[in-house]
C-alpha cells in the first residue's frame, strides 16, 4: 500500500486507516510533543527556486571558534544546512547556488568567517537517493511489531 498524497486531510487518513478522526489527531499530537513529527510544511526544491547547483562544503575551524563560526553560517542564505561532524573538518554544510560562479562566491565568504582555516568542497552530481524517512518508520514498526509467523 502506498501512502496518501501529503495533503491529505486528517479525517481522510483516519477513513483509511479505519480510526476515529480523534484518536488519529491525539496519535499525530504525541508524535509532535515527542518531536518525532518535526514539521508539516511544503518540500522546496532549490532549483526550482533558480539554485540548481548542490554542493557539501566542509569548513576546518579554529579551536573554539565552532559556535561562532556556526552561528555566522546562519546569516549566509544559500547554505540549507550545517552540522559539527568528527573526521577531517568540523563542521560540513549543505550549500545551493545558481551557478558554479555563485558556488565559489559563496565559498569565499565562507573562507572569510573568522576561524574558518580552511573549506573542502563536493559538488554534487546527481541525487541518487532522495530524502526520505519512510522506509526508516517501516523498518522501525515492522521491529517494534516483534516476529510474524
Amino acid at each position: 500500500m502506498h501512502p496518501p498524497p501529503p495533503r491529505t486531510s486528517v479525517r481522510e487518513y483516519a477513513r483509511i486507516l479505519s480510526i476515529a478522526r480523534g484518536t488519529l489527531q491525539a496519535r499525530i499530537d504525541r508524535l509532535e510533543r515527542n518531536g518525532v513529527i518535526t514539521g508539516t510544511g511544503p518540500v522546496l526544491s532549490p532549483a526550482a527556486l533558480g539554485h540548481p547547483v548542490l554542493a557539501f562544503v566542509h569548513l576546518e575551524v579554529t579551536q573554539g571558534h565552532l559556535d561562532e563560526v556556526g552561528e555566522a553560517l546562519a546569516a549566509v542564505p544559500e547554505i540549507v544546512e550545517a552540522f559539527s561532524t568528527t573526521g577531517g573538518g568540523d563542521l560540513l554544510t549543505r550549500v545551493v547556488a545558481r551557478d558554479n560562479g555563485h558556488l565559489e562566491d559563496v565559498i569565499q565568504q565562507l573562507i572569510q568567517l573568522p576561524g574558518v582555516v580552511r573549506t573542502r568542497t563536493e559538488v554534487a552530481l546527481r541525487e541518487r537517493v532522495p530524502h526520505r524517512l519512510l522506509p526508516l518508520v517501516e523498518s522501525v514498526g515492522r521491529s517494534a511489531a516483534g516476529p510474524t509467523g
